[in-house]
Order: structure tokens, then sequence, then C-alpha cells
């Protein structure tokens, strides 16, 4: 008889800890899919301004991409560079890292389009850390030309994640000479409409 009761409160007390054990995985990873990073790539400065202001109305970390050899300054150069690197599908070696990226759950991406596709260093960010499971953000900025196939190329690079709908402004005109934009009317307009857009997607601050 004492076995029989014995048996039955080791069986008890063994169900009791499989089912507490699951709760408290659930609130790590409900802990862990708040937490926001913002990553630019950004040339002429307009692209990290728009990350700036997303950073103010959602908060999280703010990461700018960094190349390990940086481009050259001369707009014809990294012209011919990039459209190489985008022929050979070349990834180059970014020296910034985020050793924490597993305690992210949503992570912004911005970058100018260049040669209407995205630029190689945001390959390479993505191509590294892969994003899956994580909530993905594209934002750009561009010379009038729109996204290009920058937006489709952030999809098939995070096949795993979920991509919500991106934001996307003019910025400046380098092969023009036309370079820094974000301030004064063009500022607050786009302002504007990134509230209006992370109001569309539903991230605000604290999320």
């Amino acid at each position: 008889m004492r076995l029989f009761f014995l048996s039955i409160f080791l069986f008890t007390s063994l169900l009791g800890s499989c089912q507490t054990k699951p709760e408290v995985s659930v609130e790590k990873t409900q802990e862990k899919s708040d937490k926001i990073l913002i990553v630019y790539l950004s040339r002429t400065k307009n692209t990290k301004a728009v990350a700036e202001m997303i950073h103010r109305e959602v908060g999280g970390d703010l990461v700018e991409l960094e190349l390990e050899t940086p481009y050259p300054e001369n707009y014809q150069a990294i012209v011919d560079q990039v459209a190489r690197e985008n022929g050979s599908g070349y990834l180059p070696p970014l020296k910034t890292k985020i050793p924490d990226m597993e305690s992210y759950g949503i992570i912004f991406v911005g970058f100018p389009t260049w040669g209407m596709q995205l630029p190689p260093p945001m390959k390479s960010f993505l191509n590294q850390y892969g994003l899956s499971g994580k909530t993905v953000i594209p934002f750009n900025t561009n010379a009038g030309y729109g996204i290009g196939s920058s937006f489709e190329t952030v999809e098939r690079l995070c096949p795993n994640s979920t991509i919500l709908e991106g934001y996307s402004t003019k910025g400046g005109i380098e092969r023009d000479g036309v370079l820094f934009v974000m301030e004064g009317e063009k500022e607050m307009q786009v302002e504007e409409e990134v509230k209006n857009w992370l109001d569309k997607i539903k991230i605000k601050n604290g999320y």
C-alpha cells in the first residue's frame, strides 16, 4: 500500500513539473520578441535621418552598417564597384557585428536604392543573420526612381521571417550633387509620413 501511494505521489509531482516548464519558456520568448533593432546603411545620411525618426517613435537599438573595407568616396567609382558586386553576387564583409541578435524580435532594415537593387552590404547583413522567426520591416530612401527590387530581395533573403509593409521616400540625388535633404519642410513631411506608416503597421514605442 505504501508503494502504491508513493507511486501516485511521484507521478503527480512529475506531471506538475512537466506542466510548468513550457510556461517559463513562453514568457522568455515573449520577452525577447518585444525588443527592437533598427539597422541601416546610409551614404548621404538621408537613410540615417529616417532611421533616427523611427528610433524616436519606437525606441530600441540603432545600428549603422559599416564595411571592413569602406566604399570609395567618388560617386562613379562606387557605382562601378556596386555594379560588379551585384553582377558577381559578391557580399562585402561587414565591420558591424551584432552579437546578441537572438534577443531581438523586431528588425527594421533601412537602405538607399543602389542600381535599382538592395545594396550589397544589406545583402551581407541579411545573409549573415538570416532573421528567421523575426518580424522584418524595410525602409528606404532613393533618388526618385523608387525601391526597384530591393523590398522583394529582403523577402527572398528572409524566407522564414514575417515581413511587414515597408516605407520609402525620395532622398538625395548624389549623381546630381544633391546630398542631404532631410531638413526643413522635407524633414517635417517625412516625420509625419513615418508616424502614419508606423501607426498603419501597428509598431509603437513599447510595441
